[in-house]
């Protein structure tokens, strides 16, 4: 069955995994439903499109990978299949975290073209769109970030208290907040601003394991419950969510605007309550604020504001 075979793309067009075909030239050639769904862009918006133009791949470190350590480069060099952990943008903005899959294959005319699958975290999001319902039943969600709210996170906050008490299980708390918002409001109005809220939450929470909790504390504000981390494990979560913002952007007219975020960290201690903890992370992150911001305040013996 050839590439162009109509059967064959009906096929594709049906699977719920993205897969799209590049070009020897990294052009792309075909992008089914799949994509578009996992990444907001139509097949008319990409086709003979470089896909670098497109989804901008970063590893976890916000270090892009579409020039040396392009991987699809490498498998039409070597003719090698791969499999790849990175960080694509969605055509919203935000970054999201999915796998890929990168074949050579050969087309009808025996030229080589590359197949890249990609994975979304959890195939068919019925789960957590159950989540979302049951969240917005007991008045616990966020509208506009779609994230938990403050009395949700005051509740997980203070179940993980307990925990540390009774089972002396680890947990960290992450206080982030945008930098610049009001600048944002008062150059491009509310309605950007709010989309800057919703690029911002995304990114972050697509970033989270599964059993980490996230939630707007309100206003620009976000907390992030990291459990089973020590402080160096902290850091690393924290600096990850702090590179995946900042390489994250919306398009204003034709403006392209990004943001950053100052982030304090800490983790729980015994005799915490949610009121010393969330204090400590808040003044932590404005350590970060006056270091310069788009930084980490971590507090330890000393404390201190790191970025990369």
């Amino acid at each position: 069955m050839s590439l162009d075979d109509g059967h064959y793309k009906k096929v594709l067009d049906n699977l719920y995994d993205g897969i799209y075909l590049l070009s020897e030239d990294r052009k792309i050639i075909y992008w089914n439903n799949g994509a578009e769904t996992h990444t907001g862009y139509s097949k008319s918006e990409v086709i003979n499109l470089p896909c670098h133009k497109v989804l901008m791949h970063v590893d976890d470190k916000g270090k892009s990978l579409c020039n040396d350590s392009c991987p699809v480069s490498q498998t039409i060099q070597d003719n090698t299949l791969r499999e790849v952990e990175v960080y694509i943008r969605h055509k919203e903005g935000h970054r999201i975290p999915v796998s890929m899959r990168i074949a050579p294959i050969k087309d009808s005319n025996n030229q080589v073209v590359v197949a890249v699958e990609i994975c979304g975290e959890g195939s068919p999001k019925f789960t957590l769109q159950q989540k979302l319902r049951e969240m917005k039943d007991l008045a616990l969600l966020d509208p506009l970030s779609e994230l938990g709210n403050r009395r949700f996170l005051e509740m997980n906050i203070k179940g993980k208290i307990e925990e540390l008490e009774r089972y002396k299980w680890p947990f960290g708390i992450l206080f982030a907040d945008i930098d610049h918002f009001k600048g944002i409001n008062d150059t491009y109005g509310h309605d950007s601003g709010d989309r800057v809220i919703q690029m911002v939450s995304k990114t972050m929470s697509n970033s989270l394991r599964s059993f980490d909790v996230m939630g707007r504390w309100g206003g620009e504000e976000f907390v992030v419950i990291v459990v089973n981390v020590d402080e160096e494990q902290l850091y690393a979560v924290a600096d990850r969510l702090r590179f995946l913002v900042d390489q994250s952007s919306i398009s204003i007219g034709s403006e392209t605007v990004n943001v950053t975020v100052s982030i304090g960290a800490t983790l729980g201690k015994p005799d915490d309550d949610i009121n010393t903890i969330l204090s400590r992370a808040d003044r932590l992150m404005y350590e970060s604020k006056r270091a310069g911001r788009n930084c980490i305040s971590i507090n330890s013996e000393k404390e201190a504001c790191s970025r990369s």
